[in-house]
Order: C-alpha cells, then sequence, then structure tokens
C-alpha cells in the first residue's frame, strides 16, 4: 500500500435530500452531483475534494430500491494498484467477498468485500 491507506468513503442515506441539507449547513460546504454509472445507485452528491491536499473525500449515496447497501451504512474505500489482487486475499483470510471488481466509469474499479467482524469495505484502484 502506497500513501494514505483510505481514498474515498460513502454514507449512504434514504432521504438525499435532507441528508445534504444537513452535511451543508453542518460543514459549511457545497455538495457536487455526481454522475452514477452503476445502474442500482440513485444519486450521489460529492464532499468538496483536493487532490494535492491530504486527506480522503466521498460522497452522500442513494441506492434504488429499500436503502443503504450490503447492511453497512458507511463504506470506507482502501486505494489499491488493481483492486482484484487484493480482493483475491479476502475469503482465504475469512472474509467475503460481496461484488468482484467491476468498472465505475472514469472513477476506475472498486470491489466490496466483507471483514471478519461483518463490516463491508471498498477496495479502489485506477486500473
Amino acid at each position: 500500500m502506497k500513501g494514505n491507506p483510505v481514498g474515498w468513503f460513502e454514507i449512504y442515506v434514504n432521504d438525499m435530500s435532507r441528508a445534504r441539507a444537513f452535511y451543508q449547513a453542518v460543514l459549511g460546504a457545497n455538495l457536487k452531483k455526481m454522475e452514477t454509472p452503476a445502474s442500482d445507485v440513485a444519486e450521489m452528491w460529492a464532499f468538496p475534494m483536493q487532490r494535492e491536499r491530504i486527506g480522503a473525500s466521498g460522497a452522500l449515496v442513494r441506492m434504488s430500491g429499500d436503502g443503504p447497501s450490503g447492511g453497512s451504512a458507511t463504506i470506507v474505500y482502501f486505494t489499491c494498484d488493481d483492486c482484484s489482487v487484493e480482493a483475491g486475499r479476502v475469503v482465504p483470510n475469512g472474509g467475503k467477498v460481496m461484488k468482484p471488481k467491476f468498472s465505475i466509469g472514469q472513477y476506475g474499479f472498486i470491489a466490496l468485500v466483507q471483514d471478519v467482524e461483518g463490516n463491508v469495505i471498498g477496495l479502489h484502484s485506477m486500473r
């Protein structure tokens, strides 16, 4: 792992208008609407991001259907060179692959996995 381990986070919500208003008011920041290449994502609003600065950005996410996915309301994404490599290490170490590597369009690729405690985490790479 190179650099800071966390590259992205997602906070899953049911009521995007309410959640967006809350985070914008509390943090004093304007969230920006993102394109959503995944068919099960209804809406995404990103927190401000400056690539040259330290720290990770993320987004509020509203899923189609019955609310937050994977039984988790927050997902932390760990940055990888190729997320399929780290996803391949999950099952041998007692975890579960929820969604193997898939494209998220211009934003690269992700895999969703469950750790040995039942937490869903994301693995992200640009290739």
